[in-house]
Parts: C-alpha cells; structure tokens; sequence
C-alpha cells in the first residue's frame, strides 16, 4: 500500500513537472510568434509613416515654392506703385520750381519797374520843389510891390481889413436883431393864433360815441331761453361772476349788457359771444370763461397801453402807467374815448411845443397819460387830475410832467409852460377835436422826402433823417466840398426844404465832412 501511494505521488509530481513544461513550451512559442508580428507591424508602421513624412515634405516644398511666387509678384507691384508715386512727385516738384521761377522772374521785373517809378517821383519832387522855390520867390516880389504901392505891410493890412469886417458883421447883426425884434413883437398875437391853429388842424379826431350799455347778437331767439338757464341759474352765474345786468327782453335776436365799468362790460360781452359760438351754457363753464376772458383783457389792456405809447413816439413809461393807459380805451368822456383824446392831446401838445421852442418830449409825454386818474375813477375816490398826479409821482415822473397832469382842469398851480400846453390841448381835444393827425404813413413818406432832398446835392455820399425828422445829418464827400462849402451846402439844403416840404417845428441841418486815414501795422 505505502508503495501505491508513493508511486502515485511521484507519478503526480512527473504529471506536474511535464505540464509545466508543456506551459513554459507553448508560452515561448506563442511569444515568438507574438514578437514577430509585432515586428512586422512595426516596421509597415515605419514604412507608411515615412512615406507619408515624404508625401508632406513634398507638399510643404511646393506650398513654400507658391508664397515665394506670390510674395514676389506682390513686391513688385508694391516697387511699381512706389516707382509711379516717385515719379508723381518728380513732376510736381518740377512744376513747382517752374513756378517759383517765373514768379521770380515776375517779381524782378515788377522790382525793376519801382525802381524806375521811384526815381522819376524823385525827379518830379525835385521839380516841384524848384517850383515853389520859384513861386515863393514871385509872391515875395508881389507883396513887396504890394506893401510899396499901399504904403501898408502885410499884417496891418490884414489887421486893417479884420477890423472893417468886424465892423460891418457888427453893424449888420444889430440891424438884423433890430427888425427882428419888431417884427417878433408885431406878429405875437398873430403867430399864437396860428399855432393854435395850426395844431388844431394837423390833429386827429378818432372818436366813437360809446355807452354804458352792450348788445350782443344771437343767432336765434332759442338762444334767450338757453342763456337764462333752468329757473334763471344761467343768467345769475353770469351777472355774479361779471358784475354787469344782463337785460333779456323782446328785442329780437339780442341781450343787452348794462353796466357803468366798461371793463367788465367787455368781458361780459365777450364771456357771451364766446359762450353762444360754443354752445356749452352752465355755471360752471360761465365761470371758466368769465376767468379766461378777464386774463385775456389784461393782456389786451397791456397791448393797448404798449400801441398807443408806440403811436405817440412816448417811451419808458412804468409798466403800470402802460396798464391805466390800456384801460382808458375802454372808457369814454362825453362820447368821447379817452385814450384816443389822449392822444390827441399828446399831439396837440407836441405840435404847439415845438412851434414855442420848448420840450416836446415833456409836452407830449404830460399830454400823453394827462387824464391816466380816469382808470381809477370807478376804485378811488377823487378827481382824476390829482389821482394823476399822485400816480404820475409814484411811478417816477418828473415834477414837471407830474404838474401838467394835476393842473390840467385848474385843481393844481400850473408852474411850468409845459401844464399851460396841457391844458390848451385838452381844452381844444375836447370842445373841437381836428382833424385826422399825421399817419405812420405820411410821416415815413416825409422823413424819405427829407433824405431825397438831402441826397440831391453834389457831394452829398449819405443823409439820414434823424430825431423823429427834427434833424437831417448829412456826410459829404470831404475831396468835392471843402469846410467853406460846407457851410453854404447847409444853407442851400435848409432853404429848398423850407420851399419844397410841410412840417411842424424846425428841421435842423447839420454837415458832417471828415477826412480818414488808415495804414494797418504789420
């Protein structure tokens, strides 16, 4: 048994010592096997990337061979495009010599030709420098001869003859003042009868006879029952908000507004007109259109102040002077407006200062805003002439103007020529307006007149009509009139307006002659 078991046991060691040979056998055969075909890999890999190494050095080498054509075909284009520029500005520049040269050329000739202008002025200086040498040396020879025959030298016969002039300027200025003065102190009477006159004809009666009631036009007698409103709303919010009696009676197709302040009697009337063409008649809406309608009669006074100072030439008024002067056009006098008596006094007042020589700017500014208390007659208490002259004192007028405002119905001492102006003109305004004063028109058309007349001289380069038409200036040519013409040239000019032209006052006349030189440092 122990035998059995030994053999079995070597025999199971042989088994296993052959099989693992076996193993070790195949194992070295398949690695063989294994490393050459690894070896064949390897070496088709080498041979297919070297021939791909090949295949893109020969494309590289051509791609190189490609940027080498282009980049030499475009440096060449460059090198003629910069060949072509060259020679461009080759030309150029041999233009620009030719030119410097010919303007060389051109400058030594003009050289030349100044130089030979200088040297022939110098010879001519020269001549006339002989000349008057010559001439200083025969009137020398004169004014011996002269002071031989007369006995007299030169100073004192000019001395002499100075003393005769004096004399007789002397005399002639004295017979002159003399008759003069009597014919000033024989025609006072008359000349103030004719600037009275005159003032009254030369101004303007623009008058319209208003009341202290309006009447607005309906489209329809509809309309009167829409006006009064359910159980009269309508008409109460009207007279509420307005303060003016709005009649509604069998008149037919219009209301009639009663009121004594014209004012609110105009916004009542246009409160209405506005309020039919609309169509939307309730309280509320009246009250909304009475508020609009008032802040447009402000602007509307204001507009008004502002022409009427434009038409009567009267600046810088306070603006709150401008307002009762707007006001006035809504208020009359005796049928007549007041701001146009205004400014008929204004006028008037104007034209009767300048025929006296006093201020025309004062007399027609006093004229202007005399009767300005009458705005405030309807709020304050007082006569409008001293109201006047309270506000006229307020808002920076002068004592003057504020006096020919307060004494223009005799309630003030009038102090100044100016407060008698004033009230003539408004005493004329009012008992027998003229007739219609200058327009825009005919006062531009004379101020052209004046420049016509001026332009027509000889020697006359500009004239200008100047101080409202009060002065016409005029610029001379000073190479065709000289400072002894000039004088006589006014003279001349004064007379033909005083023949040929119709105005108030004088027109002064005034030449101007001036010589300029001018050099400019370089």
């Amino acid at each position: 048994m122990p035998e059995n078991i030994q053999l079995a046991l070597l025999g199971t060691g042989v088994g296993f010592a052959l099989g693992w040979v076996v193993c070790i056998v195949t194992a070295s055969i398949r690695g063989k096997s294994l490393l050459s075909r690894s070896r064949r890999e390897a070496a088709q890999t080498i041979s297919n990337a070297e021939r791909e190494a090949a295949s893109i050095q020969k494309e590289a080498q051509t791609r190189v061979k490609e940027l080498e054509i282009d980049l030499r075909a475009r440096m060449e284009a460059e090198a003629r495009e910069q060949r072509k520029e060259v020679a461009g500005y080759e030309k150029r520049l041999m233009a620009k010599e030719e030119g410097l040269d010919t303007r060389a050329q051109a400058l030594d000739k003009a050289t030349l030709e100044l130089n030979a202008q200088e040297r022939a002025l110098i010879k001519r200086e020269k001549q006339l420098e002989a000349e008057a040498e010559k001439l200083s040396a025969l009137e020398a020879r004169q004014t011996e001869r002269l002071e031989a025959i007369s006995g007299l030298t030169a100073d004192q016969a000019r001395r002499d003859l100075f003393i005769q002039l004096e004399n007789e300027v002397k005399r002639d200025c004295a017979l002159q003042l003399k008759r003069t003065e009597d014919e000033l102190r024989e025609q006072a009477e008359k000349k103030a009868r004719w600037i009275i006159g005159e003032a009254v004809s030369r101004c303007a009666s623009d008058h319209v006879a208003e009341t202290t009631v309006s009447v607005v036009n309906l489209p329809s007698d509809e309309m009167k029952g829409r006006i009064i409103g359910r159980e009269g709303r309508n008409i109460r919010a009207l007279e509420n908000a307005t303060g003016i009696n709005v009649i509604i009676d069998d008149t037919p197709e219009a209301v009639i507004l009663s009121g004594f302040d014209p004012i609110r009697r105009q916004v009542a009337r246009i409160t209405l007109e506005r309020l039919i063409q609309d169509g939307r008649i309730h309280p509320a809406r009246i009250e909304e259109m009475v508020e609009k309608v008032t802040e447009e009669m402000e602007k509307t006074i204001k507009e008004r102040g502002e022409d009427a100072c434009l038409e009567a030439d009267v600046h810088g008024l306070h603006p709150e002077i401008v307002r009762l002067m707007g006001r006035l056009s809504y208020r009359t006098s005796y049928g007549q407006n007041v701001l146009r008596h205004s400014l008929e006094v204004c006028h008037l007042s104007g034209l009767m200062a300048a025929e006296l020589g006093t201020n025309i700017q004062e007399a027609k500014r006093a004229g202007l805003i005399h009767d300005m208390g009458k705005a405030l007659t309807h709020e304050v208490e007082g006569s409008h002439a001293v109201l006047g002259h309270d506000i006229a004192k307020r808002h920076g007028e002068n004592e003057i103007i504020a006096n020919a405002v307060g004494a223009h119905h005799g309630e003030m001492p009038m102090n100044t020529i100016t407060a008698v102006i004033v009230q003539a003109a408004d005493a004329m305004s009012a008992s027998r307006p003229g007739a219609r004063s200058e327009t825009m028109q005919h006062y531009i058309k004379r101020l052209e007149q004046l420049e016509e007349i001026s332009n027509g001289f000889p020697g006359v380069e500009k004239a200008y009509a100047i101080q409202a038409g009060r002065e016409v200036r005029l610029v001379v040519e000073p190479n065709r009139v000289s400072d002894a013409e000039a004088a006589t040239l006014a003279r001349d000019v004064a007379r033909k307006v005083e023949a040929e032209m119709t105005y108030p006052g004088q027109i002064r006349v005034t030449v101007v002659r001036e010589t300029r030189s001018v050099e400019i440092a370089k």
